[in-house]
């Protein structure tokens, strides 16, 4: 039996399928290796999976908002578990092109709980992420908070995702966990992300983009942390008991926060990228973006609670390891 992977190509989706597969699991990774980002990345990604577990890594190339191709890609599956990281990302970006957001986190979402209900995996985990919270001012961000006001069309596109994920909980007994992602980095990180970003600007001697004049503050979370947040979920299935879980709900779904639960001031990560980079960042101060918000702080005493989380790396250890690693993939 194996564990389904979407996004498997992806950030997540690659860190948490080498976890996987380094405890003997068996995994089958789907991706449509769009160009949102370089797709060489997300190759290399795959490369370095299939060079070390080419015996129990699988992946085909599907896009899972095709309700046909994914239906074909998996009938032969003998699916144990689903672990659905697969989305399309980034707040700003949904500004430029809503329609991939529709159809990836709105259409292919539905499409993957349609395939929970008809094979009945013993868990399904999602990610959802930090943006839901909006303009929430009351810090750190509960899963008991309201989240009914998103700031952007990536953020209310994955909190339809946990009200989709409810309605099937509670309809068909599907388990069923969604994870609120914080600022997640680190070693095969996104291009599109912050450290990425600021990390490539310090080498090339270009400004870095500073947005709300660098009065910003992340809960940055290392992916290490992260992916065993992620197996921890996956092991521990809401039970379905009636009794009320994380995120309120009285069926099989469970939802949490996953971040550092600190947060951190980004000039910060500017200072240790400079000390890492060994070069003075040259500033380029914006205004705030549209869809933005100034700091997010995530509350983990419920996936602390329920499944022994707990965050174990710094920014100041995590900051020279992405450096470190962003080096070596360069060749600088």
């Amino acid at each position: 039996m194996a564990v389904l992977v979407t996004g498997a190509a992806g950030f997540i989706g690659a860190a948490t399928s080498r976890a996987l597969l380094e405890r003997g699991e068996e995994v089958v990774g789907i991706d449509n290796l769009n160009n949102y980002y370089d797709p060489a990345l997300k190759q290399a990604r795959l490369s370095s999976l299939a060079s070390r577990f080419d015996n129990r890594f699988r992946f085909d190339r599907v896009d899972f908002a095709d309700a046909e191709q994914l239906r074909r890609a998996t009938d032969e599956i003998d699916i144990d578990r689903i672990v659905h990281l697969g989305a399309q990302a980034g707040v700003r970006y949904s500004l430029e092109n809503p329609a991939a957001y529709i159809q990836s986190n709105l259409v292919g979402h539905a499409n993957m709980l349609e395939l929970a209900r008809a094979r009945k995996p013993r868990h399904m985990i999602y990610a959802s992420s930090s943006s839901v919270y909006g303009g929430n001012e009351s810090l750190p961000f509960r899963v008991e908070d309201r989240v009914d006001h998103p700031l952007s069309l990536y953020a209310a596109t994955k909190k339809a995702d946990e009200l989709l994920s409810e309605s099937y909980a509670n309809l068909y007994r599907i388990p069923l966990t969604g994870l609120r992602f914080f600022t997640v980095y680190g070693p095969w990180g996104r291009p599109d992300m912050a450290m990425w970003i600021f990390t490539r600007a310090l080498y090339a001697g270009e400004p870095l983009p500073l947005f709300n004049r660098g009065e910003m503050r992340r809960d940055f979370t290392y992916i290490d942390d992260i992916v065993r947040g992620v197996i921890a979920c996956l092991d521990g299935p809401p039970a379905d008991d009636g009794d009320a879980k994380a995120g309120g709900s009285t069926g099989p779904h469970a939802i949490y926060n996953i971040g550092n639960s600190r947060s951190e001031d980004l000039m910060r990560v500017v200072e240790l990228l400079e000390q890492e980079t060994g070069r003075k960042a040259l500033c380029d101060p914006q205004p705030m973006q549209i869809g933005d918000v100034k700091q997010t702080f995530a509350d983990i005493s419920a996936i602390e609670r329920d499944h022994g989380f707990k965050p174990s790396t710094t920014i100041d250890e995590g900051v020279p390891r992405f450096v470190a690693w962003y080096r070596e993939y360069h060749g600088l």
